[in-house]
């Protein structure tokens, strides 16, 4: 099987409200992209990735005008792709959804989340994603109340042949001090965004660590918009928010597994593989990074599994093929991860 992560910058612009595809010359909400060149360029990648099932990081917005699963299905059904079936978990404001596109020939999936839901009191004891945390950011013997901007998407799969897998799909809050007006109130948002960023990684490894307790096979993926040595505050935290969902120094019967991550976190200085490369425009250059994930458990790490991002310069398979590399840069400005695995072997 091939699952993939793929954060489709603006998605929810190539689509009305009825969720039908705007396939036409006007300009998307990617720079200087139309909305037909756009679609053309993630039909051809949709096709290349030919995935079992896809978390659609940014997928198109569910509110009262528009419904994600209709306008998703409607891109599948245009590029056709195998992966038609699509699953939405808690809605959130953003326009920036956690979708699953899935090939229900392979896999049936339920959103089926877990904690309790807490009400504004909220729970220090991985309460349901949709409620309220409590933890003390700061140690000032004072909990601060958080919320996920884009709660994650639990999924209970089982595959044709039987095996049960849990998925969670995430897309934490960017570090970026976005609205600064100077230096300083930008060290002040970014403070408060990863402490924010910090506290959402240890209510998902509360999640991780229950399910690991419980035996069950966990597949967590998405944009975690975070990696080691990403900013220059992570030195005051400790760790990053990658390293706390990991478990990375933990029990290795509780850390969940990802070759890219942890290539990173072991080589400081030196190269590291990238899954999303943005424009600086004050620098007037290009800025790369690893901020997504297919992160696994020991017993499917232990069968093996082959991640791959599919990075339009570093691939040699995307660089050496012209239509799919151009594909990649015009899609999006994040590429997509997948892993290769055996799963229905596992019941023998």
């Amino acid at each position: 099987m091939r699952f993939a992560t793929y954060n489709v910058e603006w998605f929810n612009a190539l689509f009305d409200d009825d969720g039908a595809l705007l396939d036409d010359g006007a300009v998307s909400a990617r720079y200087d992209v139309t909305r037909r060149d756009q679609l053309a360029a993630l039909g051809i990648v949709f096709t290349a990735l030919d995935a079992d099932a896809i978390l659609v990081v940014e997928a198109p917005d569910d509110s009262r005008h528009r419904q994600t699963v209709p306008a998703l299905e409607n891109f599948a059904a245009a590029v056709g792709i195998r992966a038609r079936k699509a699953l939405l978990g808690f809605a959130n404001d953003t326009q920036q959804e956690l979708a699953l596109l899935y090939d229900p020939d392979v896999v049936s999936c339920v959103h089926d989340p877990k904690g309790l839901p807490t009400g504004q009191k909220g729970s220090p004891d991985a309460p349901r994603f949709d409620g309220v945390f409590r933890i003390d950011l700061d140690i000032d013997a004072t909990e601060d109340k958080v919320r996920f901007s884009k709660p994650p998407l639990e999924v209970a799969m089982q595959t044709s042949g039987g095996r049960d897998v849990r998925l969670i799909g995430a897309h934490l809050k960017s570090k970026a001090p976005h609205g600064a007006k100077d230096r300083d109130e930008a060290m002040r948002i970014g403070i408060s965004n990863r402490r924010k960023q910090q506290a959402q990684a240890v209510w998902l490894r509360q999640r991780v660590e229950a399910h690991l307790n419980g035996g069950e096979s966990l597949i967590l993926l998405g944009d975690l918009n975070d990696g080691p040595g990403l900013d220059t505050y992570e030195a005051l935290f400790g760790r990053s928010s990658v390293e706390i969902i990991m478990g990375d120094g933990g029990e290795s019967a509780h850390r969940l597994h990802d070759p890219h991550a942890k290539r990173a976190l072991t080589r400081r200085i030196g190269p590291v593989a990238t899954s999303a490369r943005f424009y600086i425009k004050d620098e007037d250059r290009y800025l790369q990074a690893l901020l997504d994930y297919i992160m696994v458990s020991p017993d499917l790490h232990a069968r093996s599994p082959k991640w791959r991002i599919w990075h339009p310069f570093d691939d040699p398979v995307c660089w050496t093929t012209p239509e799919l590399r151009e594909a990649l840069i015009t899609a999006s400005d994040h590429f997509p991860v997948t892993m290769d695995i055996d799963l229905d072997d596992m019941l023998s």
